[in-house]
């Protein structure tokens, strides 16, 4: 008998330029042979030169959509992205925890790659308090880890190792803080704190500008995996697909500015 297809739900923002947000997450699912599900926080008028305008929508409505998936189909895995704002932010972990729902990946979307805020200020806290306790795993960048932990956004790799423990100690189950945003070094290294132990992940840096959507992407394709796999292996098997999708990347031509990774890279030949 074939392995069961996991179904996966993404809870986030879009992109109508397809590189980020719901529509990366459905790419990155059905890429990682997940099936789909999406259910949508707000709504993003952005493309690959950054972001106009976002409208969050009602947090009654954001509860409908969870509750519409949760009574009709076997949730596996969930992928959070952007939420919006603070009642965003509680409506979602309250229904996900009346749900029952395991295996679930939080990337904490604050700032798009453009620059773009695309988390109010003032959600902060509750994003700690209700939505990274909830977490199976965080995936926080540099910046988005300086704003968790009320710190500088300046970093070294020894930084990246000592703050490990205190990004845990707010509750998930393990932490993958992505090192991306480090320079000088021809390797971008992420650490995985999981059970008490650190990991390591290096991956050779890519020179491309298309690499809109890389965190939605990981998330995402973590998630995907993550039904089928040990935490670490899911994360070392998303690093590769995700390495594959940025190093074919230059053979989209989509947008002027952050284009978008190739998430089909494996398929198309």
């Amino acid at each position: 008998m074939p392995p069961r297809i996991p179904n996966v739900l993404t809870i986030a923002g879009t992109d109508p330029s397809g590189g980020a947000g719901i529509q990366a997450d459905l790419k990155a699912f059905s890429a990682n042979r997940a099936y789909g599900m999406s259910v949508i926080t707000a709504v993003v008028a952005q493309n690959t030169r950054g972001v106009r305008a976002v409208e969050a929508l009602p947090p009654e409505f954001v509860a409908a959509q969870i509750d519409a998936v949760f009574d009709d189909v076997r949730v596996d895995a969930v992928k959070i992205g952007m939420v919006a704002n603070a009642e965003i932010i509680r409506t979602v972990a309250e229904r996900l925890r009346a749900h029952g729902a395991r295996s679930i990946v939080f990337d904490p979307v604050m700032v798009a790659k453009s620059g773009d805020a695309l988390l109010d200020p003032e959600a902060v806290a509750a994003l700690r308090a209700d939505l990274v306790p909830l977490a199976t795993l965080i995936t926080p960048n540099l910046p988005e880890a300086a704003v968790l932990l009320s710190r500088g956004e300046d970093w070294s790799a020894e930084e990246m190792a000592t703050e490990l423990p205190a990004l845990a100690a707010m509750g998930p189950e393990a932490v993958l803080l992505k090192g991306g945003h480090l320079t000088g070094s021809p390797e971008s290294t992420d650490l995985l704190w999981w059970q008490g132990q650190t990991r390591s992940y290096s991956a050779p840096r890519i020179a491309t500008k298309n690499d809109h959507g890389t965190g939605c992407t990981l998330s995402a394709a973590i998630a995907a995996l993550l039904p089928r796999k040990t935490l670490p292996e899911a994360v070392d098997e998303a690093k590769r697909y995700l390495q594959g999708a940025l190093a074919a990347s230059d053979r989209l031509e989509v947008g002027g500015g952050h284009g978008p990774l190739h998430h089909f890279h494996e398929m198309w030949g």
